[in-house]
């Protein structure tokens, strides 16, 4: 573990000194498109954050081939560097898209590509352990299309979540940081040393993340881009092939397969968990794709119907609108790794419930707006504090509502107030400051 932890600091370390560098890069060469109509920020802002998060990888990768435990990754699995093949080619067409906006289709042949160079390298789906079935064994042919297809969806999943200030970062560390946890407990309780690599990609993937969001929280100084996006879907998916197709039940277990599969609840979850880490952006892929279907439109036209727009115009701010995408992927994500380790337990799906209950009461209340108690207050962004109320407030309240009420409270604060009074222009005077309306 102490390995694993060491890694993620580096490659969290390494990315979040090099995105500032990278941010001045972006502005020199132009990386700053302008405003266009779906977008939800105001002012141009600098992409290319991909560029620090694959450096961070690289510096991941280079320290964890140097430790003791984890270099056995590297001598017994090849997936290391099948997946660093496929992220230098994805995230080299990202950082091209970032600066000349790259046709959605040449995109996505590109992503087949690079799921290509990791299928050749051996990062591929070998065989499916299903529920009530058994090991079903895959054709080359098999493989290496149920592969594309995981990488390719995972990837344009992330990448169209990718919408909000510091959302696609939150929700790919979250589903990180849940896919580590149930790979470690594979690789470290059941002594499955083929989901090393898993954890491996999972711990390095969790600090890419979180050295990008300091600088992607809203107000946002620098965005991911598509290089960024791309890569963190590419990494994700890599972690869920090397985990879900390279385990064996047969070789761990005797008797029929019927009974090792169910013997074996963590392996065959791998199954779903892909899919539950991803549940959030994956709706949001499938929603936009029937959506602009429907409308006559290419799948790949850009509109402003994703589900962090659709938050945006019932009320909610831009940070509660984060807030709620990383509550419910978290929900999703660490509900499936809690049934994963006791499926049979009832509190798991009552305590889903609640909290889905709890999640649905957030979604419904726009305009709720929290506040710290006092004594947090110095640890809270400036909104979340309660706003005390002056002695000029405190007279008006008291000399009544109206004209009146200024005139008294400006008295006794000594400035002068002229309400009411309103110019050719329209313009009212407001104390020392005119505001037109």
């Amino acid at each position: 573990m102490r390995e694993y932890l060491l890694t993620l600091c580096v490659t969290a370390a390494v990315t979040y000194l090099l995105t500032g560098p990278v941010r001045k890069f972006a502005i020199v060469a132009g990386a700053m498109p302008e405003i266009r109509a779906r977008d939800v920020h105001r002012e141009p802002t600098p992409r290319l954050g991909g560029i620090a998060m694959f450096f961070g990888l690289c510096a991941g990768l280079l320290v964890a081939d140097h430790l003791t435990n984890l270099h056995q990754v590297f001598e017994k699995s090849n997936e290391p560097r099948a997946l660093l093949s496929g992220a230098a080619l994805i995230w080299l067409i990202g950082v091209l898209d970032d600066k000349f906006e790259i046709d959605a289709l040449i995109k996505l042949g590109s992503q087949m590509i690079a799921a290509g160079v990791m299928v050749v390298q051996g990062l591929t789906i070998l065989w499916l352990p299903i529920p009530t079935v058994g090991t079903v064994a895959l054709t080359q042919w098999q493989g290496t299309l149920l592969t594309v297809a995981l990488v390719v969806v995972t990837i344009n999943a992330v990448n169209f979540v990718d919408g909000l200030d510091g959302l696609a970062a939150g929700v790919v560390c979250i589903a990180a940081a849940a896919f580590f946890m149930y790979a470690y407990r594979i690789w470290y309780s059941y002594g499955i040393e083929a989901a090393a690599p898993a954890s491996l990609f999972a711990a390095i993937l969790m600090g890419m993340c979180l050295g990008f969001l300091p600088h992607n929280i809203h107000p946002a100084r620098i965005f991911m881009g598509d290089s960024g996006s791309m890569l963190i879907g590419l990494v994700l998916a890599a972690s869920a092939i090397s985990i879900t197709g390279q385990v064996d039940p047969d070789s761990l277990f005797g008797g029929s397969e019927r009974n090792t599969v169910h013997q074996m609840v963590p392996v065959y979850i791998p199954l779903l968990m892909p899919l539950t880490i991803i549940a959030i952006p994956a709706a949001d892929l499938i929603l936009a794709i029937v959506r602009r279907t429907w409308r006559g439109q290419s799948p790949f036209a850009a509109d402003r119907g994703h589900l962090h727009h659709r938050l945006l115009e019932i009320g909610h701010s831009h940070s509660r609108a984060v807030l709620i995408m990383y509550f419910f992927s978290a929900l999703i994500a660490f509900g499936a790794l809690a049934y994963s380790v006791n499926a049979a337990s009832m509190w798991i799906v009552l305590g889903v419930v609640f909290l889905s209950a709890i999640g649905l009461v957030l979604l419904l209340l726009p305009r709720f707006t929290p506040r710290a108690p006092r004594w947090a207050e110095s640890f809270v962004p400036p909104r979340y504090r309660r706003r005390r109320r002056t002695a000029a407030a405190t007279a008006g309240e008291g000399a009544g509502e109206g004209e009146d009420g200024a005139e008294s409270a400006a008295d006794e604060e000594r400035v002068p107030v002229t309400a009411g009074v309103s110019g050719v222009n329209g313009a009212t005077a407001v104390g020392s400051r005119t505001r037109t309306r």
